[in-house]
């Protein structure tokens, strides 16, 4: 084995819990197949990542505009 890919091996990228075994591919259709939901995808995606085009006081904004819609 050469060195290189002595160094493939060492580097695995760190994947946070509750992606492992998360797989994405597209088939010969063109079509994406996840084995995960899009659904399941979107909320871990939405409590875990920011989203930089909004500014902070847009996301308090929209924050308070879901609870109050919730309360009602």
């Amino acid at each position: 084995m050469t060195q290189k890919n002595k160094k493939k091996n060492k580097n695995k990228p760190r994947i946070h819990d509750d992606l492992r075994g998360f797989n994405i591919r597209i088939d010969e259709f063109g079509q994406v197949k996840t084995t995960m939901s899009q659904e399941q995808l979107n909320q871990f995606l939405n409590e875990k990542v920011e989203d930089k085009k909004f500014s902070p006081r847009v996301r308090k904004q929209l924050k308070d505009l879901y609870i109050s819609n919730e309360e009602e």
